[in-house]
């Protein structure tokens, strides 16, 4: 079930700007419907009645953050990849470290990810606890957040399973590094690594198109560049690298799309069939036999990949998640909570009743 058209008006308050008011009835007609089972414990109507102006408070905020910083976009749906790919989506990630040691954010592939999105994350915390109260956890926001990220890109609207609780723990320095593929990973090793989390070859080259928006360091890429250069690399993308990656060490950024680089479309697959993909892990999806006609068929028909896209995020978003009385929702989406249990309990008695009810 995905919430109603009805559920969409009653979240719409005074003060949002029209656009998002229409864009929430127009998608609560059509879109965004994936035919990927939903794991037991989460549901699309999980807040209907707990927090039913969810999408719109986080709709809302980050409406308000791309208006002067689009870019912030690709850093919170990469938050969201990175969430799900080590330990499962339960909002580890955001965890600072302790005296007892570092934390899943400070492995050296986290590095990466921007100071910024940590804060927006623990920003539309706030928001929505002010709201609605402490029923709706990090791990959810982020995934929402992943999901309007994209949508407000111009990418695909899509309804996100809702109920994840947060992770009480964070995952180890060589969890961290064996689940987070580097850009220097061949189709190959892609593959396998995806496999383990059950995700296949569409859905490899479904969530890789997520690089139609961002930017990535010269350190990800100028393997293929120094000291020799790449030969899958067309010559003149690759004389334009050198221009703004002068050395190997060099401390600079670039697209990681030449097209469209601010706009969730498939203009990635282009860039891949015509040797112009960034990273070893983009352009190798086109020089792979398994993964190459998957790419061109992309890069043909849009609309094809908004659907698989959206079937590999909602896959991807209920890696391993936690649900009922497992872990916590915190208060501060950097800290763990010092009465989880106490506080988890009461929420889910809450939530089980809603969620009757609103079977009727």
């Amino acid at each position: 079930m995905f919430p109603s058209v009805k559920q969409s008006k009653m979240a719409a308050t005074k003060g949002f700007p029209l656009i998002l008011v229409l864009s929430s009835l127009i998608i609560g007609l059509s879109q965004g419907q994936s035919t990927i089972p939903v794991v037991p414990g989460l549901s699309y109507t999980f807040y209907s009645s707990s927090c039913p102006g969810l999408d719109f408070i986080i709709r809302g905020h980050l409406w308000q953050i791309f208006q002067s910083d689009l870019t912030q976009a690709a850093g919170l749906l990469r938050l969201h990849f990175h969430d799900c790919f080590v330990q499962g989506c339960d909002g580890s990630v955001l965890l600072d470290g302790s005296a007892s040691g570092p934390s899943e954010k400070e492995a050296p592939p986290n590095l990466t990810l921007r100071a910024q999105a940590f804060k927006i994350i623990n920003d539309l915390r706030a928001l929505v606890h002010q709201q609605c109260g402490r029923v709706v956890s990090c791990a959810d926001i982020t995934a929402l957040a992943a999901r309007e990220s994209v949508f407000l890109a111009g990418g695909p609207f899509y309804w996100v399973p809702l109920g994840r609780r947060d992770g009480l723990n964070f995952a180890t320095l060589s969890d961290t590094l064996a689940n987070l593929p580097p850009p220097s990973f061949n189709t190959g090793q892609l593959l396998d690594s995806l496999a383990n989390k059950k995700l296949n070859a569409t859905d490899l080259v479904a969530l890789s198109g997520g690089h139609t928006i961002g930017i990535s360091h010269c350190t990800s890429f100028t393997d293929r560049l120094y000291p020799t250069q790449d030969p899958t690399m067309a010559q003149t993308f690759a004389n334009n690298l050198k221009v703004t990656c002068p050395t190997a060490t060099t401390n600079a950024t670039t697209n990681l799309d030449i097209r469209t680089p601010n706009v969730f479309d498939n203009k990635y697959y282009i860039d891949l069939m015509n040797r112009q993909g960034l990273f070893t892990s983009d352009q190798d999806l086109y020089t792979d036999s398994r993964t190459k006609d998957i790419v061109t068929s992309f890069a043909l028909n849009q609309n094809l990949f908004f659907q698989k896209f959206i079937d590999a995020m909602v896959k991807m978003g209920q890696l391993n998640v936690l649900t009922g009385t497992q872990g916590e929702i915190r208060a501060n989406c950097s800290v763990r909570n010092a009465n989880s249990n106490l506080h988890l309990k009461s929420v889910v008695e809450i939530d089980q009743e809603q969620q009757t009810l609103s079977q009727f």
